[in-house]
């Protein structure tokens, strides 16, 4: 079944690629203009990220590589404190620790990383990373700035704009059928501009003046303590969520890609992708469901199609008047998407804890999951101006360790290993 789809003529795989594009679109740019960054710049980065990856894992996984939204919150607030060279440099940093952990895993085997990060270390930290960011998207969708400042439109045409957005978001991804059931943020987008340029709320003069053919806004990286201790610690979530959608796409094609090519070789494959970010001045890479939803779908399970999704992401980065377009989306269209958006990654964090079936009953885990969930919500700040731990990254940290000194791990570790 799957083999047809390897000797498709060019034309076929092109159109197979631009359509997993189309896909990733969505969330893809949302994140870079959540955060202040170019999404032309995010554009080229995700193409370069998914080649890399590709190259590393010799082209046998039908992936997609684009902007990580587990790094939000530190990315805003390490952006406010150090600026956005220092973020580049929290990014390569980050991109490090996945390179790392593939070692450890080429040494160790891949049961090592369920062991050093057990659900009930990951799983509070992926639901303060949700509901640590409800607060922006609520601020967005009232029409205000991220951090809730300013106002920069209207309380009521503000809700006008982003409760339809969040509604059609909504609508598309439970009633939606084939190809648009994987694309409800894009949905949202349309309808939310379309209802904002009706109230004219949409401002299009920058992109008239906007050149066809441009460079994107790279951004050269600076090495900045204060900002990778903000990033480093984040990374360990989207790397357990990283394996997850290894094995969902090994799934969905019937291939084993944890064993050929390897995890090891998949983590450095992302690793590198998020360092090359960095370097660009792009947001961190991961894997994308959406993707590997639309491989599902379409019964895409050639992995030349990725390259071709790669290289008209890098093409679409270079057109001038294309990004500041997306720059142009109002912020009530974005609040709107978001607010489910986020929501979505704290469930992601719950369905963690029920799917491995973690008692909250113990002392243990009800301590790792209390704390954890307290400093990643509440804000907690641990240190000085250069050195300071807070937010997602102490949660992220905290977890780690109450997981390595509170006793009774090895039950946790014994039961896995039974279950296995």
């Amino acid at each position: 079944m799957s083999q047809t789809e390897f000797n498709d003529p060019l034309w076929r795989q092109g159109i197979s690629g631009a359509q997993m594009l189309f896909v990733a679109f969505g969330a893809l740019v949302l994140m870079p203009l959540i955060t202040g960054m170019d999404p032309n710049v995010a554009l080229f980065t995700a193409g370069i990220g998914t080649l890399l990856f590709q190259l590393v894992t010799k082209r046998q996984v039908p992936v997609f590589l684009a902007s990580s939204f587990a790094f939000i919150a530190p990315i805003l607030a390490a952006k406010g404190e150090f600026g956005l060279p220092a973020v580049m440099g929290g990014v390569i940093a980050a991109g490090l620790v996945y390179i790392l952990l593939s070692a450890l895993v080429k040494l160790r085997g891949p049961n090592f990383i369920d062991r050093l990060l057990p659900p009930v270390v990951i799983a509070p930290v992926i639901i303060s990373i949700g509901l640590a960011l409800s607060p922006v998207a609520v601020n967005m969708a009232m029409g205000k700035a991220g951090d809730g400042s300013v106002e920069l439109v209207p309380y009521s045409t503000a809700m006008m704009i982003s409760m339809p957005a969040l509604i059609t978001t909504l609508l598309v991804a439970v009633l939606g059928r084939g190809i648009f059931r994987l694309v409800p943020i894009l949905a949202g987008i349309a309808v939310g501009c379309a209802i904002a340029a009706v109230l004219g709320v949409i401002d299009t003069s920058a992109v008239s003046q906007a050149s066809w053919l441009a460079v994107p806004n790279f951004i050269a990286p600076e090495l900045h303590w204060g900002a990778i201790l903000y990033m480093v610690p984040v990374a360990l979530a989207p790397a357990i969520e990283h394996i997850g959608g290894v094995v969902a796409i090994g799934n969905v094609t019937g291939k084993n890609f944890v064993k050929q090519p390897g995890l090891h070789r998949t983590l450095l494959g992302d690793g590198l992708a998020t360092s090359a970010a960095g370097l660009f001045g792009g947001p961190p890479n991961t894997t994308y469901a959406e993707v590997t939803g639309a491989v599902m779908l379409t019964k895409s399970y050639n992995p030349k199609i990725m390259t071709w999704a790669a290289v008209f992401a890098i093409a679409l980065a270079f057109i001038g008047k294309f990004g500041v377009a997306l720059q142009s989306i109002p912020v009530p269209v974005m609040g709107g998407i978001l607010c489910l958006l986020f929501g979505s990654i704290a469930v992601v964090g719950l369905n963690t804890l029920i799917r491995h079936q973690v008692d909250l009953s113990e002392a243990r885990n009800l301590i790792i999951v209390s704390v954890t969930l307290v400093f990643g919500i509440g804000g907690m700040v641990i240190g000085g101006k250069e050195f300071a731990l807070s937010g997602i990254s102490l949660c992220a940290i905290s977890a780690l360790l109450l997981n390595l000194v509170l006793p009774g791990g090895a039950g946790w570790r014994k039961r896995d290993a039974e279950e296995a």
